[in-house]
C-alpha cells in the first residue's frame, strides 16, 4: 500500500492546492526533459477535473485537499480563444459576493481564467447545485487590501503567495447579476 509522505496542504494554487512541498514550481509540474511538454497542462487540467468531478457529484462539497473551504466553478471564455473553461476556485463571501483571489500560488504572473474575466466579465459560477449568472469586478485600494488580508487571515498560505511574487495579486468580486 502507497502512502503520502506529507499531505498537501489545503490552498489555492489555480484552482488546486500548494505544490510546493512536490518537486513542482508555482504551481504546476515541472517539465524533465520527457515527453511533449504538454505535460504540466495536461497534469494540472486532470487534477482540476478530478476536483470538478468531485464538486458536481456532491452539490459543491469536494475533499481533501478543499475539505471544508468554501469552493465554487467559476466559468470563463478565454480572452483569446473564445473556449469555455471551468476552474475549482476557493472563495471569500462577502456582503452578497464571492471574492476570488488571482493568486497562482504566488506565481510572478496572473492566471488565465484572470485574463479572461477582465476580457469578458459577464460570465457564470457553480455554487453548490446552484448556476448562478456573476459580472466581475477587479477590486482595488482599500477594498481590495481589506479583502485579501481576510483571506490571508482565513487561509494563512495566501500571505505566502504574495510574499513569493512581486506583482500585486488581483482580488476579484463576483456579483449576482440577472440573467
Amino acid at each position: 500500500m502507497r502512502t503520502r509522505k506529507q499531505p498537501c496542504r489545503p490552498l489555492k494554487a489555480r484552482g488546486g492546492y500548494d505544490f510546493s512541498r512536490h518537486p513542482r514550481q508555482n504551481g504546476a509540474f515541472q517539465h524533465h526533459g520527457r515527453g511533449t511538454g504538454d505535460e504540466r497542462m495536461t497534469t494540472q487540467n486532470d487534477f482540476n477535473e478530478r476536483i470538478i468531478a468531485e464538486f458536481r457529484a456532491n452539490a459543491g462539497r469536494v475533499g481533501e485537499p478543499f475539505a471544508g473551504a468554501p469552493m465554487l466553478l467559476l466559468t470563463t471564455t478565454g480572452a483569446k480563444s473564445g473556449t469555455r473553461r471551468t476552474t475549482p476556485l476557493v472563495y471569500l463571501p462577502s456582503d452578497g459576493r464571492y471574492v476570488i483571489i488571482a493568486s497562482k500560488g504566488g506565481a510572478p504572473n496572473h492566471p488565465a481564467w484572470y485574463h479572461n474575466l477582465v476580457a469578458h466579465p459577464e460570465t457564470t459560477i457553480e455554487v453548490g447545485t446552484e448556476t448562478i449568472p456573476v459580472k466581475a469586478t477587479v477590486l482595488t485600494g482599500e477594498e481590495r487590501d481589506r479583502l485579501y488580508a481576510e483571506q490571508a487571515r482565513l487561509r494563512p498560505a495566501f500571505a505566502g503567495y504574495q510574499a513569493k511574487t512581486s506583482r500585486r495579486i488581483p482580488v476579484v468580486a463576483l456579483e449576482r447579476r440577472a440573467g
